[in-house]
């Protein structure tokens, strides 16, 4: 009598636990978002909520994937690396989420990476560029290229080559992405015979860069990178020109944003990053993007929401020819190859991350300008 009850309670058990599962699959597909909805960078958070929200919504009414509607299940990681792994421990014990998307920093995704990679779970995260990302585990991906491309390319055509730079100094937040992208920069820099006169770190919520500041400027740069989010990239800008310090500006991708405009106004003016997304790219697919992301967000989508957008689509053309089986749809997105996005085209590298080219864009009169494409070389 008791073995009974007890093989009963286990039959119990493994019913609740497989059904609910059962039941979500039979209607829906779950993919999950972990991102910084609140927080220091709340923007780019809300940007890949808005964008993979939009791909899912198209990805409905063209008919789901299979006959099955897409859900996001967003959770927030509010910037913190500890917060997203134990977003990653939730979405891996839920058998209803099939993917995740996200984080959104190379740190808070490498803090993840771990968890997804034990229980086999896909980690596509839109913006994470530090070279050992992908490279983490099989079920890493990433689809902004990585600081292996980017930094030479600040280096080369933008502080070298648009700038005309002999001398820059570099400003970073000291952290996993800030301390690569500063030393893939700087390494390129002496490569194209820039001299690097100081490399000094911040921390994250640091407000006042004065004394920073100061110690940059005596060694007397002809520009300034600045490996820095958006936030603090414009309060780095206002400083500067507070100062009265005439220096030339560049910095990163992670500086493209509307809230960089808004919040630095004038200090920004001049200063110059890259992109391989442009909101004057006349094709179809990517101005019905922009027009909807626009109408949902209203603001413009920056190149983070595109990546996040194109995030999505990956994912779900890869469960469609998967299935919904964890491993089988890791083993189809691998093989990627050619993938058409708001963002070009996309093809994974045999470790999962993407070469990536650019274009050179500026702040001018408050607007984001595109100067110069390298992407079509």
């Amino acid at each position: 009598m008791i073995k009974r009850l007890i093989i009963l309670s286990l039959v119990v058990i493994l019913f609740l636990w497989i059904s609910p599962a059962s039941q979500a699959a039979s209607d829906t597909i779950k993919i999950g978002l972990s991102a910084p909805i609140t927080g220091n960078y709340a923007e780019f958070g809300e940007n890949f909520n808005y964008a993979v929200q939009m791909a899912a919504d198209k990805i409905n009414a063209q008919g789901g994937i299979n006959g099955k509607k897409v859900e996001i299940v967003v959770m927030d990681s509010k910037g913190d690396p500890r917060e997203s792994a134990l977003i990653a421990q939730r979405f891996v014990q839920d058998p209803n989420i099939l993917a995740v998307i996200g984080d959104f920093t190379s740190t808070c995704s490498l803090a993840a990476a771990p968890i997804y990679e034990r229980y086999g779970v896909v980690q596509l995260s839109p913006t994470a560029s530090h070279p050992d990302f992908a490279p983490s585990g099989k079920y890493m991906f990433g689809i902004v290229g990585t600081q292996d491309a980017e930094g030479p390319f600040n280096a080369k055509y933008i502080a070298k080559e648009y700038l005309g730079l002999n001398s820059v100094a570099i400003i970073y937040i000291n952290n996993d992405w800030g301390v690569v992208t500063k030393d893939r920069f700087a390494k390129a820099a002496q490569e194209n015979g820039i001299k690097v006169t100081i490399e000094q770190p911040f921390f994250e919520g640091e407000r006042d860069y004065n004394a920073i500041l100061t110690k940059i400027r005596q060694t007397n740069p002809e520009g300034l990178f600045i490996a820095a989010m958006y936030n603090e990239a414009s309060l780095i800008c206002q400083q500067i020109r507070k100062m009265g310090w005439d220096v030339k500006l560049l910095a990163p991708s992670s500086v493209f944003s509307d809230s960089l405009l808004k919040l630095g106004g004038e200090a920004v003016e001049g200063l110059v990053t890259n992109t391989f997304f442009a909101l004057n790219d006349p094709d179809p697919m990517v101005q019905e993007f922009i027009q909807e992301f626009r109408k949902r967000a209203g603001r413009d989508p920056n190149l983070h929401a595109a990546c996040a957008y194109d995030a999505m689509l990956l994912l779900a053309e890869a469960i469609k020819k998967a299935g919904f089986d964890r491993k089988a749809i890791r083993d189809v997105l691998a093989e990627t190859k050619g993938f058409q996005g708001v963002t070009g085209s996309i093809t994974f590298t045999p470790v999962g991350d993407v070469v990536r080219k650019y274009k050179i864009m500026v702040v001018e009169n408050g607007q984001w300008v595109i100067k110069k494409d390298y992407t079509r070389d």
